[in-house]
């Protein structure tokens, strides 16, 4: 026996023939089909509204993060200048400075003729013969009197005449050598956004997470389930602390994420400069329903 479709309008019409078909069975069954199929089209457009809606939220959520990442990175890069701008600055102002030595001025000697005194003696008694003559010419030249002869300048003005004229040792003495003082490092404030060794967990980060998270209730019966992104700081021993959300995704996941983050244990530190650095380090946190 073939299957009967009792919603065909055919079928209707020979059901209700000679019946009253003013009454409403007869018009809901008439109208069933245009209805089950204008159902179908509204699901259909329904789905395709909510799956677009969702599809435009991830990826502006994804925008945002990669945007904060970006801007993260440019203002790391940022502080790693000016404190290569800095150091060189100190470096600079620390050099030696090496004065030179002034130089000894010798005193001009001033021109001189041997002149004694006339003592009286007796002939055999003299041993050298004064010239007088030639004493007055060099005085009048504009030699001075003195003790001995020697040359020299003759210029009146000058006040060394009578200042034998003697070689006067110049004593150059070399310059100590400059200590150059060590630059004390900068002791880092702030955290820093990026080290040379950065910061790393002791064993396996996810493996402990899935360990420790518990899974809220309420987001676990209403299907809610996602990627929550937390920053925080993992000291210079190694402890964790600062922990904030940068990515939500429910509250009651986000309060799980921090609370797992808080109670994790001692980090390996991060490394800079070959000293332990206070350093900012971003953990995905993913929930995800079995």
């Amino acid at each position: 026996m073939a299957k009967i479709d009792l919603y065909s309008p055919q079928w209707v019409d020979m059901i209700f023939e000679g019946r009253n078909k003013a009454y409403g069975a007869y018009q809901l069954r008439k109208g069933i089909g245009k209805r089950n199929v204008w159902a179908i089209v509204i699901m259909l457009v329904a789905a395709v509204i909510i799956g677009s809606l969702i599809g435009i939220n991830q990826i502006v959520e994804a925008q945002k993060a990669h945007e904060a990442y970006l801007a993260e990175m440019r203002a790391s890069k940022l502080a790693e200048e000016q404190a290569k701008k800095e150091a060189q600055k100190k470096k600079e102002e620390q050099k030696p400075v090496v004065q030179e030595e002034k130089k000894e001025e010798v005193p001009e000697v001033r021109k001189t003729v041997q002149f004694t005194a006339p003592v009286i003696k007796p002939d055999e008694q003299v041993k050298n013969q004064i010239d007088l003559t030639q004493i007055k010419k060099a005085m009048d030249e504009g030699a001075a009197a003195g003790g001995q002869t020697q040359e020299g300048s003759t210029e009146r003005t000058n006040n060394n005449s009578l200042v034998t004229q003697t070689e006067v040792p110049i004593k150059i003495e070399t310059p100590k050598p400059v200590e150059e003082k060590k630059v004390e490092q900068v002791v880092e404030s702030k955290p820093l956004t990026i080290a040379e060794k950065m910061p790393s967990f002791k064993g396996n980060v996810n493996a402990w997470l899935a360990q420790h998270i518990n899974y809220p209730a309420a987001a676990a019966e209403n299907g809610v389930q996602g990627k929550v992104i937390v920053r925080f700081v993992v000291g210079k021993d190694g402890s964790v602390s600062q922990a904030s959300v940068v990515r939500s995704v429910d509250p009651a996941l986000d309060r799980e994420a921090l609370r797992a983050v808080n109670s994790m244990p001692k980090w390996n530190p991060g490394m800079n400069n070959g000293q332990p650095a206070a350093v900012w380090f971003t953990l995905p946190v993913t929930f995800k329903l079995q």
